[in-house]
């Protein structure tokens, strides 16, 4: 069965939470901090906890501070119900419904719905469950087993004491028997009550509850550990430790008593091969990493709580430094992934139905570790719903912004008391309804992904301005036209605004898994050690790294130098007439500037615009308006300079 809705109502922040839509798959609650996200999370773990002791809403902890009396006396007095603190609607799917059918026939649930109701108290609920007692007896009269008398009287009665009279009144054979241990169990209570309790409730997935107090310290005395489980009062570390001693495929009751060395030896280090396997598929920080493990009996120095006994140590050798680290004192981000990995393999291990509720999950990664973390949910918790709380961007799929909801409370920004109605933890699926603070994740999350796919994508062309992406488009589409090679649009082109930006763009580019970059840029003296790092600090392969030079024949030249000389002065004559005392005549720029733009410049100087100024993208953006009459104009040298570019180009592309 599914999770489809829940509310929460009264507890911790929460006044009324509305109802929160649960995605089948994922569903992202983001909030600033304080916004009452855990609140929200906590209470619908304790509905039906995978640890039993936690199913207890307690009203002197639990229920809002400021009003907390006040409530506990309109209840006394009978001024009022107790609160309803969450409110669940599940949804029953085919297996539900085949074990159902199964007893009392496809047509004794009116809805594949109900609802559960949690109040204040230890396993303190109600259900909603709407059955057709009708149809059950129905189905259970039509048994072949049955002579066909007596069915002919239990389909002539009303309700389920006749029912079992009738059963009471003919002879006892297996069949009449079995009927009647079915019907005395209807009895107890009524039909609905004992669907719930006996067929659907023990089906219903736990919740597995996951935040920083449950990360493992990656090592305990195994008598201690024994000691605690026996007595039912394990701490938060202790899950995800058994969990992983579990996964590791080794019992801790065994290894107390272990007595043969070299078995015990090869059972850790398999272990350790075995969680090394798990752990590096999702950790893309360091693949150096082995996981190992050291089972030995106490010694006078160890930790005060482990000096009797066998103690275990989880350690972590690092292949490139060669050095050993306890577990506990890896990276928080480390500890938190390997203790979640560690307890949900085992819960998955063991076929355990659950649903899974991240508070804050990785929190203290590398955002390319929180991407790796949401490509694990992805690929391994597919077979559970997962509900997790951020406030990071790197933690919001961009591309499913449907399963993200907003967490807010208004009234810890406000400077007076909010009415009831507004105050409190809210969850809102509108973002129209949300503050900037509660948006803020949700934009980080959408700027990175413009980022990413309108300027950047699989494959990169930097250059350094859109004067440059107009010229290149432009070209390409009419050298098209003529059968001849344009520039692939597989190429994204990524203007970067100025050789300056560059190499900062290209080292944030390029690291990046499953870019391919490339660089068509200008070239000038003063730039070419910077070009040439680009190679040189191996950001980028010698062959990525073109200039207009390249392919102008100069040894330096910007994109303009890939026209004739006296072409581009056209360009410039054209888009700047009213600016112009004269046209440009380009006998008298300077022939020994190899670079047409230099050259224009050196000569506005002496002969100044009458108003405004000079700027290369105008030049560009006449040609991209007019390309069609003024192709003709175009040499052909120059189409065999950008040929020759967007021929070397389409090559490098993956």
């Amino acid at each position: 069965m599914k999770l489809k809705e829940f509310r929460v109502r009264e507890f911790r922040s929460i006044w009324d939470s509305g109802p929160v839509k649960v995605d089948n798959r994922v569903t992202c609650l983001v909030g600033k901090n304080e916004a009452g996200k855990t609140a929200l999370l906590t209470a619908l773990y304790r509905t039906n906890p995978i640890i039993a002791e936690h199913a207890d809403f307690d009203e002197t902890y639990d229920y809002p501070k400021r009003e907390v009396e006040d409530y506990r006396f309109e209840v006394e007095n009978k001024d009022r119900e107790e609160a309803v603190v969450v409110e669940s609607i599940y949804e029953l799917e085919d297996g539900d419904l085949e074990v159902i059918a199964e007893v009392f026939g496809p047509k004794v649930l009116k809805s594949k719905t109900f609802e559960r109701k949690t109040y204040y108290g230890k396993n303190n609920s109600k259900f909603v469950l709407s059955v057709d007692d009708t149809a059950a007896r129905k189905y259970l009269t039509d048994n072949p087993a049955l002579p066909d008398e007596l069915k002919e009287t239990l389909n002539g009665v009303s309700d389920w004491n006749a029912f079992s009279a009738a059963l009471d009144a003919t002879e006892a054979t297996e069949a009449v028997n079995a009927l009647k241990g079915t019907v005395a169990k209807v009895r107890e209570k009524d039909l609905s009550f004992y669907i719930f309790n006996s067929l659907i409730w023990p089906r219903a997935p736990k919740y597995l509850y996951f935040d920083e107090y449950y990360q493992m310290k990656g090592q305990a005395n195994l008598n201690a550990l024994i000691a605690r489980e026996d007595a039912k009062k394990l701490e938060d570390s202790d899950y995800p430790l058994i969990g992983l001693i579990n996964l590791a495929r080794l019992d801790h009751r065994k290894l107390v008593a272990a007595n043969n060395t070299t078995e015990l030896k090869n059972k850790l280090e398999g272990a350790g091969n075995h969680l090394t396997g798990r752990i590096v598929k999702y950790w893309s920080q360091n693949k150096h990493i082995q996981m190992r493990f050291d089972v030995r009996d106490a010694k006078a120095e160890d930790p005060p709580d482990m000096r009797q006994g066998i103690n275990v140590w989880g350690e972590v050798y690092d292949t490139v430094h060669w050095a050993h680290t306890l577990l506990g004192t890896r990276s928080r981000g480390f500890v938190w992934f390997f203790s979640f990995l560690a307890w949900y393999e085992d819960i998955k291990r063991q076929k355990q139905n659950v649903i899974l509720l991240l508070d804050e999950p990785g929190l203290s990664l590398h955002g390319r570790a929180q991407a790796d973390l949401l490509r694990y949910f992805d690929a391994e918790l597919s077979a559970h719903q997962l509900l997790y709380t951020t406030h990071s961007p790197f933690m919001i799929d961009p591309t499913r912004f449907n399963r993200v909801l907003i967490v807010q409370d208004l009234g810890i920004d406000a400077k007076e008391q909010l009415p009831k109605d507004q105050d409190g933890t809210k969850v809102l699926s509108n973002v129209f309804d949300a503050t900037d603070d509660s948006l803020f994740p949700l934009q980080g999350a959408l700027g990175y992904e413009i980022q990413q796919t309108l300027f950047i994508g699989p494959n990169s062309l930097v250059v350094e301005g859109p004067a440059d992406m107009l010229y290149l488009q432009a070209v390409s589409a009419q050298l098209e036209r003529e059968g001849r090679t344009g520039l692939s649009e597989s190429w994204v082109v990524t203007p970067v605004g100025g050789s300056g930006k560059v190499p900062a763009f290209v080292a944030l580019l390029a690291p990046q898994k499953g870019l391919n970059v490339a660089t068509l840029l200008d070239i000038q003296n003063s730039d070419r050690a910077l070009i040439e790092d680009l190679y040189k600090k191996k950001l980028l392969k010698k062959k990525q790294v073109t200039t207009y030079g390249d392919f102008a024949g100069k040894s330096e030249a910007d994109v303009e130098d890939m026209f004739e000389r006296d072409f581009y002065v056209t360009l410039v004559n054209a888009e700047f007439a009213k600016q112009l005392k004269t046209p440009i005549d380009p006998a008298t720029l300077n022939a020994k500037e190899p670079r047409v733009l230099r050259a224009i410049e050196a000569y506005l100087e002496a002969n100044p615009f009458k108003s405004g100024t000079f700027g290369h993208y105008r030049p560009a953006r006449y040609f991209s308006e007019n390309v069609a009459t003024l192709w003709p104009q175009v040499s052909d040298t120059t189409k065999e300079r950008f040929e020759t570019a967007f021929k070397h180009l389409n090559s490098l592309l993956r």
